[in-house]
């Protein structure tokens, strides 16, 4: 039907234009287009063709999303991974997109601590950092020993 095309293209044009202000998961353009009075039908036929024309796609837009939160942020994998998963990414995925070497993480992870040029001389300052950089999504482990290189390297000691 001539009508059910239009209504189609219309919808097409309205998610292509929501993916090019923001980049979104497939459940975030799903949930986009049925805030926006789009049926379900209608709905999965956009999501469908959008991915198949490549336009739409979680794999690339879970790698994108954990570069950015791990560059400009400093986020660790597991907050990533997390992240990820609220938007709408399986677990797999997001875990897979997340991950990094050890050693990089941990690299990234003392030079957050030492951006904080924090006497690491005392417990409490120690603690401090190892709460920051769990906060901010790195395992315990990897945060301990990134706490203990900074203060190796002469983080700030007094």
């Amino acid at each position: 039907m001539a009508t059910d095309d239009q209504t189609l293209q219309a919808a097409l044009g309205k998610a292509l234009g929501a993916l090019r202000r923001r980049e979104r998961t497939a459940v975030e353009l799903h949930a986009w287009l049925r805030e926006r009075g789009c049926d379900e039908d209608l709905t999965e036929a956009v999501v469908a063709e959008l991915v198949e024309l490549g336009e739409l796609d979680d794999e690339r837009f879970a790698h994108a999303y954990a570069a950015d939160k791990r560059d400009l942020a400093g986020w660790g994998a597991h907050r990533i991974a997390a992240a990820l998963t609220e938007r709408g990414i399986g677990a797999a995925l997001a875990e897979r997109a997340a991950s990094e070497p050890r050693e990089a993480e941990l690299e990234r992870a003392v030079r957050l601590v030492e951006a904080k040029e924090a006497d690491l001389s005392d417990e409490q300052a120690r603690a401090r950092a190892l709460a920051h950089l769990t906060r901010r999504g790195y395992e315990y482990e990897l945060a301990y020993d990134a706490v203990r290189r900074a203060e190796g390297n002469g983080s700030r000691a007094a």
